[in-house]
């Protein structure tokens, strides 16, 4: 039809897909009680057709990803039917009020023995095991967060993803694992969620389904209810470890190399004003919270979140967080709102937390106006693309400014924009520590000083690379560095990675 049309005499030879060969038997076991259960008959069996080879070669379909390995072992419907009827005669036993006055720990011995004192009386049938973990799971119901407080007692996980009540999903070493855990029902899963919102004075229910909230520990919460949230409420946390990370910690994980933390040092020192660009999970604010701990502690820092996880170490600090508009819409206070408050407060350094909008013009403004040292964390790919960002979000506030007159705000205000990458093998980098020095007519001018080159990867699968220098002997904060005393730092970091890459 789409071709030539041309004579076929039949001699051509027409592609069949055909039903592909038995796996290769299993070998028996020596007892037929020891066969799996998870063991599937072989794919003839289950078509009713013959094993045999057929004639014609296989058209091969490409090999399918790998389902996410389940964690944890999934509990039965009984399970959770009982636990279903002990939390009812719990809920019609215990007093709330008098529960609330007790300490976590009183609480839960008071909850243990109810229990307990409810399944002798009702006769359950549970082995000490299971009756363990009926206890456990049911003062988290009720004291914690439900079937979320193992995977939030875990320091290696990185984000806790629910989707709806019977799917969870965990992110350990950069990979996704789907977990056993599920919730009673979604309105569990909405309660928990509405107790975890609460707790900063937000809420999420039909009429406000989006919220964004924090856990005590500084974790982000993400909530996006029904109806917005067709198969039930989904819920994203982004677990940070109880063990505040720092430069050297990043080093050992291979995320940046010794002499390019040496850099970050001295950058982060000197109050150069910072960018921080990368991709959703590829560890801004981490990096962020790496590079505050050379803050001087005699500076006065003031921060700006939309939910506040920044994790500084100095006395001398503010911390902001913008807040939403009640039921009738009224009392929102936007980031801008903050930022611009900021400047009548006195700060040495301003720290935005993640820049989305108009809210950069303000923080351009300040970088620009003696607040050297400013920070913040913009999402892009490169660092180019975060130039073109910072444009785009200056536009967004309706700013009617000329484009050269933008980028030498820009110019005049960023000094570094540290780049950082999730990789497809799981890992994350520092791929790019970039200055912005300049303009020639009307382009931005920039330089690389460090790059992360990627030369091939391991059996595992593991990306290997390494962080070179570019061969810039003086950067363009040279004299900043050498007004700290920092220039022979500087010097000997940058030598010994261009005797490396030698």
């Amino acid at each position: 039809m789409f071709g030539k049309r041309g004579s076929d005499d039949g001699s051509r030879f027409t592609p069949e897909f055909r039903q592909p060969a038995p796996a290769p038997a299993a070998p028996a076991a020596a007892n037929p009680a020891e066969t799996s259960v998870l063991a599937k008959p072989a794919l003839p069996a289950l078509l009713g057709t013959s094993a045999a080879p057929l004639a014609r070669r296989a058209v091969e379909a490409p090999p399918l990803a790998p389902e996410p390995k389940r964690i944890q072992r999934e509990k039965s419907e009984a399970y959770y039917d009982t636990k279903s009827q002990v939390f009812s005669a719990l809920i019609d036993t215990i007093d709330l009020s008098q529960l609330a006055k007790l300490d976590p720990e009183s609480a839960r011995e008071e909850i243990r023995d109810i229990v307990n004192d409810i399944i002798a009386i009702k006769n359950f049938a549970m082995s000490i095991a299971e009756q363990e973990e009926l206890l456990d799971d049911i003062c988290n119901d009720v004291l914690g967060y439900g079937p979320l407080e193992p995977l939030l007692a875990r320091d290696d996980i990185a984000d806790i993803m629910v989707n709806g009540s019977k799917d969870v999903y965990i992110e350990v070493n950069g990979k996704v694992e789907q977990t056993g855990i599920r919730f009673r029902d979604n309105q569990q899963l909405l309660n928990i969620c509405q107790r975890i919102v609460s707790q900063v004075g937000r809420r999420v229910d039909e009429s406000s389904p989006i919220c964004d909230a924090r856990l005590p520990d500084g974790s982000r919460v993400n909530v996006i209810a029904p109806p917005l949230a067709i198969d039930g409420t989904a819920l994203t946390i982004r677990k940070f470890k109880k063990d505040k990370l720092t430069l050297d910690q990043l080093v050992k994980f291979g995320a940046i190399s010794p002499h390019g933390a040496e850099i970050l040092k001295i950058i982060g020192r000197v109050r150069c004003n910072i960018v921080i660009s990368g991709g959703t999970g590829s560890g801004k604010t981490t990096l962020l919270n790496c590079l505050t701990n050379y803050i001087d502690r005699e500076e006065r820092v003031i921060t700006c979140e939309d939910s506040a996880e920044l994790q500084l170490q100095q006395p001398h600090v503010v911390r902001l967080e913008t807040r939403p508009p009640n039921l009738e819409g009224e009392g929102e206070v936007t980031m801008r709102d903050l930022v611009k408050n900021c400047l009548r407060m006195r700060p040495e350094r301003i720290i935005v937390g993640e820049v989305r909008g108009p809210e950069v013009f303000d923080l351009l403004q300040a970088m620009n106006t003696g607040h050297d040292g400013s920070m913040g964390t913009i999402h892009s790919n490169s660092p180019r693309e975060c130039l073109n960002r910072i444009e785009s979000m200056i536009a967004m506030g309706g700013y009617t400014l000329p484009q050269k007159t933008v980028r030498e705000i820009v110019v005049g205000s960023v000094d570094v924009i540290i780049q950082a990458a999730r990789l497809r093998d799981g890992s994350r980098r520092i791929t790019h520590i970039t200055e912005v020095i300049g303009m020639e007519g009307d382009v931005i001018i920039t330089q690389d000083i460090v790059l992360y080159n990627i030369k091939g990867e391991d059996a595992n699968g593991r990306l290997l690379g390494e962080h070179v220098s570019t061969g810039i002997g003086r950067p363009h904060f040279w004299e900043r560095a050498r007004y700290y005393g920092e220039e022979q730092r500087l010097a000997n970091a940058l030598e010994a990675m261009e005797k490396r890459a030698d």
